[in-house]
């Protein structure tokens, strides 16, 4: 299948047009025309090589939500004109215990990323969804309920989904005391979806300037971290901990907000922190944990969970051409929430 999307073509993180094909249709595979795709953090520091070598011209996206035009012959729960979704993974081995758990994102065989790796199959590199269409694997595809609004949904796929896996496997729920530490496109997920769960939900930040905006999301209101009274005065506020800070930086100060055996979980950082200290952990039995975003049945559970709560990311809409300034906006960390691509002025060359 020809189809056009945006690559880059070296670590300098600029994207240009690019004309491809995707493989041909297996038994197995759907294939959909991509309406919206949500821009994530994470595709900055990939196609930037920050997180090691990359095979170029690389084709970034994993928040997708398109129409099925396609279907293989052995493809049971997908019909043309369905609309679905695809995120973070587009296969895994299936066999191993983690595959069998529904937890294909921690699978013993590596699972496939969609994009920037092989192809379990053929080899290829596996390209994303800033095109016009991809072939993804059944078992990989997701189906978009009815509820939610389309132009809206693509970052559930990450921002959501990242969020959502840790809430669950740390049990949070009615009367359950959440920090969130930042309030980007992770940080305002989080917080939607604790409130929903029924959580107290504090947003921690460098300063006060959010305050206005971690309320209207639900939160009840912010905890400066700068503040050095009001830091102590919080001591063992908090059963969880969610950290979605993307850059390096120091954890221990927030460890003493935990409770005993309360959890601090890392979702924004994939790479080096600052030293912690072990004593606010020794003392109160706490932990600093990770969580890397949820297996397929759970992004379905958190598409399901926002559609009946009507949760929806904040978004600001742009044209695939706009997507350089985007990344100047992502490098700056001046985006509040998420960009998020209208596919629709994308044609491919016949």
């Amino acid at each position: 299948m020809k189809t056009v999307g945006y690559a880059a073509h070296d670590t300098d993180a600029h994207m240009v047009p690019y004309h491809f094909e995707r493989r041909a249709l297996r038994d197995n595979d759907v294939a959909i025309e991509i309406l919206y795709s949500g821009i994530c953090h994470s595709d900055l520091h990939t196609v930037n090589g920050d997180w090691g070598p990359q095979t170029y011209p690389l084709v970034p996206g994993h928040e997708i939500v398109g129409k099925v035009i396609d279907v293989g012959p052995d493809v049971k729960d997908y019909e043309v004109g369905q609309h679905v979704a695809v995120g973070c993974m587009v296969d895994s081995c299936q066999d191993c215990d983690q595959c069998h758990n529904h937890e294909e994102q921690y699978c013993r065989n590596g699972m496939t990323p969609t994009y920037g790796a092989p192809d379990r199959i053929d080899g290829t590199i596996t390209q994303g969804g800033y095109s016009k269409h991809i072939i993804v694997r059944e078992q990989f595809v997701l189906r978009v309920p009815d509820a939610l609004d389309l132009t809206k949904t693509a970052p559930i796929l990450c921002a959501g989904i990242t969020t959502y896996s840790p809430l669950r496997t740390w049990d949070v729920k009615e009367g359950s005391r959440v920090g969130v530490v930042g309030l980007g496109g992770l940080g305002h997920m989080a917080v939607k979806l604790a409130v929903a769960m029924g959580a107290e939900v504090t947003v921690i930040s460098r300063s006060d300037a959010k305050s206005e905006e971690a309320k209207e999301l639900g939160a009840t209101g912010i905890l400066v971290s700068t503040d050095e009274d009001a830091m102590k005065d919080s001591a063992n506020a908090f059963d969880i901990i969610l950290d979605t800070v993307p850059v390096k930086h120091d954890v221990t100060q927030y460890a003493p907000l935990l409770d005993v055996d309360g959890s601090l979980v890392i979702v924004g950082q994939v790479g080096p922190l600052e030293e912690p200290s072990t004593i606010p952990l020794v003392t109160g039995r706490r932990r600093i944990a990770g969580s890397l975003i949820g297996g397929i049945q759970e992004t379905q559970e958190v598409l399901d969970f926002c559609a009946k709560h009507n949760i929806h990311p904040e978004c600001k809409m742009i044209r695939p051409d706009e997507v350089n300034t985007a990344y100047e906006h992502l490098t700056k960390g001046d985006i509040a929430y998420r960009f998020v691509m209208d596919m629709s002025s994308l044609e491919v060359d016949e």
